[in-house]
């Protein structure tokens, strides 16, 4: 059986965060609560634990993983941070906008599934947080489901998906079902691969994008 802690989603103790770095570091998988939904993470430069994501979700190999970052000097040590990227995250991050940036050789490229760009976000949620700051590595930071399964926004949701199959559950109670927007910033002009809560126009705000300039494509 899978090991549950509860945690306070906005000051989690340090026992529970101590045990999930240890967990990570040992190349384990943990589940956890974000701003989203519930996240499958473990840590992101150990290739042994990524596989191990992709077999428990029943994954197809050539699908990448997102990957969660404390901030932008993390997000730059497994991707490229232009100054389109940078303007970004100053003004969305810690949120729901997930950026795909051009992976950097330190990230395995089983994370990406092969492709050339990586998905990258902070999440705005102290569980997560706190996790990445104390444990110092980038995380995998997929939905905590069975592929092609609804993602799950409670504990007991992971359970019933994975119990016996991942290390450690951290019980924030239960998450909202929004989702991130997905920015591609691997081309000249950026494009959204999936609409959430960061709309169109806070980006081209944001990346003071006007007629002249290209638009964000949908």
């Amino acid at each position: 059986m899978s090991t549950v802690l509860k945690v306070n989603p906005n000051q989690p103790s340090p026992h529970a965060i101590a045990q999930a770095v240890d967990v990570i570091r040992a190349g384990g998988l943990i589940a956890y609560p974000t701003d989203t939904v519930y996240g499958l993470g473990t840590n992101a430069l150990n290739s042994q634990a990524v596989r191990r994501i992709f077999s428990v979700k029943r994954r197809p190999w050539d699908q990448p993983l997102p990957v969660a970052v404390s901030g932008r000097t993390m997000a730059a040590g497994v991707a490229y941070v232009d100054e389109r990227a940078a303007r970004l995250i100053d003004q969305f991050w810690p949120g729901a906008l997930t950026l795909v940036l051009p992976k950097k050789p330190p990230l395995p490229l089983v994370v990406t599934g092969g492709h050339a760009g990586v998905g990258v976000r902070a999440p705005n949620h102290q569980v997560p947080l706190t996790i990445l700051t104390s444990a110092q590595v980038p995380l995998v930071a997929t939905s905590a489901n069975k592929h092609g399964c609804p993602p799950c926004v409670d504990a007991q949701g992971v359970l019933n998906h994975f119990d016996g199959e991942i290390d450690l559950v951290l019980d924030g109670g239960t998450c909202n079902t929004t989702v991130s927007t997905v920015l591609d910033l691997t081309g000249e002009t950026p494009v959204i691969r999936r609409q959430g809560s960061v709309t169109r126009k806070r980006i081209e705000d944001a990346l003071c994008l006007t007629e002249d300039t290209p638009s964000v494509l949908e």
